[in-house]
């Protein structure tokens, strides 16, 4: 008797991510052949052919606006697979990564996520690794960046993906805590260290944070995406 595996989705908003998403769409096609059902990556606008090569990575491409948590729902509203796995475009996944979303699935409902790795050199960066780490398993609240595993009808159950272009994730995290433990898969995904190599790990951490307190009062995503993306 052959045992089936619960099936899951692959969720990827992108925007101008030629040089990195075919990195990721090659590390889920390499290991994701008993799990994957589906890898949808939801293009905001390329100007630089992402859509194509994700095509040519075997993803089935869908259009929307730039604004991520709109790109998120708009993904998640496509698939109808019973898990979802969450990522952001510049992210490599670790070696046998299918192994620890395979356990996580069966395990009790909740919604886990990846410990965060930096692709750049740096004792600060090692620093804030561990920061991470710590915020993430004493908080239960991880970022986006992190990835995120979860059933789709814990999902549900949590009202969904708001279409916001920033802090979609923390919005999204502290709804899915109020239902069920968030939990660490225990490995590290690793994302593009471009930010911090831009603004520097004190000014990011610094920039974030204030963007972080401006949502808290109330500012409008659409004013804190301006402020981010600017």
């Amino acid at each position: 008797m052959v045992l089936r595996h619960p099936s899951l989705a692959v969720v990827i908003p992108a925007l101008n991510e030629a040089r990195r998403l075919p990195l990721l769409l090659a590390d889920l096609q390499s290991g994701g052949n008993t799990l994957l059902e589906e890898i949808v990556v939801v293009d905001g606008g390329s100007l630089d052919g992402t859509a194509s090569l994700a095509h040519l990575g075997g993803a089935r491409v869908i259009r929307s606006t730039a604004n991520r948590g709109r790109q998120l729902h708009c993904g998640v509203s496509v698939t109808t697979a019973p898990w979802l796995l969450l990522l952001h475009a510049d992210a490599r996944l670790p070696l046998g990564w299918e192994g620890k979303v395979q356990q996580a699935m069966g395990a009790a409902p909740a919604s886990w996520y990846f410990d965060l790795g930096i692709a750049a050199a740096g004792l600060p960066l090692r620093l804030l690794e561990q920061a991470v780490r710590l915020r993430s398993r004493w908080r239960q609240l991880p970022y986006g960046d992190q990835g995120l595993l979860l059933p789709r009808a814990l999902l549900e159950r949590s009202g969904g993906i708001r279409p916001w272009p920033l802090m979609e994730d923390l919005d999204l995290i502290q709804r899915l805590r109020r239902q069920a433990p968030v939990r660490p898969l225990g490995s590290a995904i690793q994302v593009d260290g471009r930010r911090w190599k831009r603004h520097g790990v004190l000014g990011t951490a610094r920039r974030n944070a204030a963007l972080r307190r401006a949502w808290r009062r109330g500012c409008p995503p659409e004013d804190l995406a301006r402020r981010y993306y600017r």
